[in-house]
């Protein structure tokens, strides 16, 4: 399995320089990459149009030059974009529009292996990032899974109201610094561990 350059980053406490993409085009994902200057791209699926075949296609583009991708997904359909994005190869699922704390569980557990012990709800998959079935169920596979990065988008007022989130571990974008763990507080009320 590849490794998820953006988990590792984030494990060894170190920064990340990501940027956005509206498109699915490979090339444009290439040519960010060529710079060298990039880690992560995040493709924004949630405002505008692409095929499930496109995201194979810009993860392909992600690891000629050893970058991470992450995908927004859109609230109505987010675990099956989620676990398609993931069976293609992206690393990285930001969740957008999060209320409470059973949709932040419900977000985490489509990310996560089906199994007794990581209590998910991603199965067994014959796609990509799994070698086409060669390394599903797998112990790399489950931990390919663990190590996929989530981040919640909490937009409401009412929603970190209801979460009763510290706004600073709220995953923050800004100045591409990316934020590793919650707070005590945070964790307790989502249930994060």
């Amino acid at each position: 399995m590849r490794q998820n350059k953006l988990r590792n980053a984030l494990d060894d406490d170190k920064f990340t320089i990501g940027t956005h993409a509206m498109t699915t085009s490979p090339d444009v994902v290439e040519i960010i990459g060529l710079t060298g200057l990039v880690d992560c791209i995040e493709f924004v699926a949630e405002y505008g149009p692409y095929s499930l075949s496109e995201l194979d296609h810009f993860s392909r583009a992600l690891e000629l030059h050893e970058m991470s991708g992450m995908i927004k997904v859109d609230r109505e359909n987010r675990a099956f974009v989620a676990q398609r994005a993931i069976g293609s190869g992206f690393q990285s699922i930001l969740f957008s529009d999060v209320h409470d704390a059973a949709e932040v569980e419900e977000c985490i557990a489509s990310v996560r292996a089906e199994s007794p012990l990581t209590k998910g709800s991603f199965g067994s998959a014959d796609c990509r990032f799994a070698k086409y079935g060669m390394e599903s169920g797998s112990s790399e596979y489950v931990q390919s899974l663990e190590d996929c990065v989530i981040a919640l988008m909490i937009e409401k007022d009412e929603a970190v109201k209801k979460l009763r989130l510290n706004p600073v571990c709220v995953w923050n974008r800004h100045g591409s610094f990316w934020r590793k763990r919650l707070c005590d507080e945070c964790r307790k009320a989502t249930r994060v561990e």
